[in-house]
Parts: C-alpha cells; sequence; structure tokens
C-alpha cells in the first residue's frame, strides 16, 4: 500500500472540481476524477496534474446510477491501495419558479444532486480510511433563499443534512464529514446565460463585492481535506465572501 494519501475528486472535471483536483494534487495527494460525458475535459485536468508531477487517475461516472459509484469509489482504492479524502463535487443545476418547474427537472435535480448524494456518501463510510475526510458540497443559496432557486437549494439543505448526520454515524473512526457551501462563483455553469449586468449584480452582493473563484473554494476543500481542518467536523462552511 503506498504511503501517498489518495483523493477522489466527483465532478472533478471542470470548474470548482477540477480546481480542486489540481490543488489537491499539489498538496500531495495522488488524485482520482470522475467525469460524466465531456472526457477530453478530464483528460486536461489529468495532464496538467501529471505534467506538475502528480499522480491522476480519471473514472467516468454517473452518480445517479449506483453501479457507476461503486465503480467510481473502488478505482483508487485498486489503483493505489485506499483512499483517505472523497469530495463530492459532482451536481447539476437549474431554476424554475416553484410554480412552473417541470416533471423532468425536479427528477434530474433530485436523481444527481440528492439520491447521487445518498448513493456517494454510504460508498464512502465503508471504504474512506480511518483518520480520512468526506466533503460535500452544498450552496449559499441554503441561507440567501434567492427566488427560482428553490428546488436546487432544497437538494443541496438536504446534502447538508446528511453531511452532519453522517459525521455522527463515523464516530470513532477519526473521519470527518463538512460541506462547502459556495456563494456566486466564476465558473462556466454559474456564467453561462446571465447578462452581463446580471453577473456584475450578483458580484456585487457579497461585502467583498467580486465573485469567488474556483481556487477560492478548492482553498476551503483544501483546508478541510489537509491537516489543519482535522478538528472540523459536522460543519458547513460557507465560502462565499459574507453574502450570508
Amino acid at each position: 500500500m503506498s504511503p501517498q494519501k489518495t483523493a477522489l475528486v466527483i465532478g472533478g472535471s471542470r470548474g470548482i472540481g477540477a480546481a480542486t483536483a489540481e490543488r489537491l494534487a499539489r498538496d500531495g495527494f495522488a488524485v482520482a476524477l470522475s467525469y460524466t460525458r465531456n472526457a477530453a475535459e478530464a483528460d486536461a485536468v489529468a495532464a496538467r496534474i501529471t505534467a506538475a508531477g502528480g499522480q491522476a487517475l480519471i473514472v467516468q461516472a454517473d452518480i445517479s446510477t449506483p453501479s457507476d459509484v461503486q465503480t467510481l469509489m473502488a478505482a483508487p482504492v485498486a489503483a493505489w491501495g485506499g483512499l483517505d479524502v472523497v469530495v463530492l463535487s459532482a451536481g447539476v443545476f437549474a431554476t424554475a419558479p416553484m410554480a412552473s418547474i417541470d416533471d423532468a427537472t425536479i427528477d434530474r435535480l433530485i436523481a444527481t444532486n440528492l439520491t447521487g448524494a445518498v448513493y456517494v456518501l454510504r460508498a464512502a463510510a465503508g471504504l474512506v480510511r480511518d483518520g480520512g475526510r468526506i466533503i460535500t458540497l452544498s450552496t449559499s443559496v441554503v441561507g440567501s433563499n434567492m427566488e427560482t432557486y428553490g428546488l436546487y437549494a432544497a437538494t443541496k439543505a438536504a446534502v447538508e443534512t446528511l453531511t452532519r448526520i453522517l459525521s455522527k454515524e463515523l464516530r470513532g473512526r477519526q473521519i470527518t464529514v463538512n460541506a462547502v457551501a459556495p456563494g456566486p462563483t466564476a465558473t462556466d455553469l454559474f456564467l453561462t446565460g446571465k447578462s452581463p449586468e446580471l453577473v456584475e449584480r450578483l458580484a456585487k452582493m457579497p461585502p467583498l463585492e467580486r465573485l469567488g473563484t474556483p481556487d477560492d473554494i478548492a482553498a476551503a476543500i483544501a483546508f478541510l481535506a489537509g491537516p489543519d481542518g482535522g478538528w472540523i467536523n459536522g460543519q458547513i462552511l460557507r465560502a462565499n465572501g459574507g453574502l450570508v
């Protein structure tokens, strides 16, 4: 078994997940990263990690499918002998007023953001080595309660509850379980479909008067994954520049 610590970043091919995979690699982890559809994006992240001297492994998986989650979680164990950190960054996003949200959007958000999270946390609880870390991604909309974000925020509120309860269920194994809840962050997912005026308005909402960056969020995740975050457990870290 390799003495190097290992991390799995689920949804590590783009945005916050990609920044997290690269940050954890710089911090000395061997990093497995997953993608759902775009292999080229995942390949690019892995190439940057290996070019910098790190170790990277790519796995395709849809976390709404239980068998995919089993395959995904087993990959770093098979490659490196164990799993120390799981970061659940995969998710889907949609907004709509509650009165008009369609059935397909409801099913899609719940299947990935909630059911998929349950599948991942179930597997992580059995696979992460004692002393490891499990980190989920939520959203600061859970606190700001912005219109049209109802279902998306509800799925992430459920993830926060799962996170807190799992932290207690893993008592005795020295595994911490926490969530990071970003505010508006300059990712393609966030920026797509928004006018420059709306982006500027959202950027001015936090007291720090800017959008977060993927590296900002990755830094918060890396803190929880690293030695300085070892006494933080069962918490929701709202990385949003003071928005809420």
